[in-house]
């Protein structure tokens, strides 16, 4: 049997956090980790169980939020975006009771693929690509220092970025 097609978002039974994982649960997630593509049948295989259980417990992983989605990693420089950058940004103390509003409409801009909600002396992080400095210097300075909300940015290029190779605890 196929995996769940990408996109596939059931309702939840569980919050993530309260979704108990066994030995065979941290062994798919393992796998799937390393190679999401991977079809039910060599996953099955290599975990050491039944095609059908290991589809239910995919299946039970995407419903309780564990997994939460299957992507393809592209490389902006593919797409022309030669530049990476981290933006930090501070909201003005009016602002931030609509900080969800202001993520939402950052996340939708072509430059950001990633945001981030951080404590600290910054309200979030975007991570974004460009293909140039002039055009991330145009980001900076037409949609992020023109905003009256915000009340101060900082950028940092990202000059190399390796995906850690730790699995994030599984």
């Amino acid at each position: 049997m196929p995996l769940p097609p990408a996109g596939t978002r059931p309702e939840r039974a569980l919050r993530p956090q309260d979704v108990r994982l066994d030995l065979t649960d941290r062994a798919i997630l393992r796998v799937l980790a390393d190679d999401a593509r991977i079809s039910n049948k060599e996953l099955a295989d290599r975990v050491g169980i039944a095609q059908s259980t290991c589809l239910a417990r995919v299946r039970a992983l995407l419903a309780n939020g564990v997994i939460r989605g299957f992507h393809a990693d592209i490389d902006p420089r593919a797409l022309g975006h030669d530049l990476e950058a981290m933006i930090a940004i501070r909201l003005q103390p009016h602002a931030r009771g609509s900080l969800n509003e202001h993520v939402a409409a950052l996340s939708r801009r072509p430059e950001v693929l990633d945001v981030y909600f951080v404590a600290g002396a910054n309200d979030f992080l975007l991570h974004v690509a460009t293909a140039s400095t002039d055009a991330l210097r145009a980001f900076v300075a037409d949609h992020l220092n023109r905003d009256s909300a915000i009340a101060g940015t900082e950028t940092n290029l990202i000059f190399e970025h390796t995906r850690a190779a730790g699995r994030r605890g599984i």
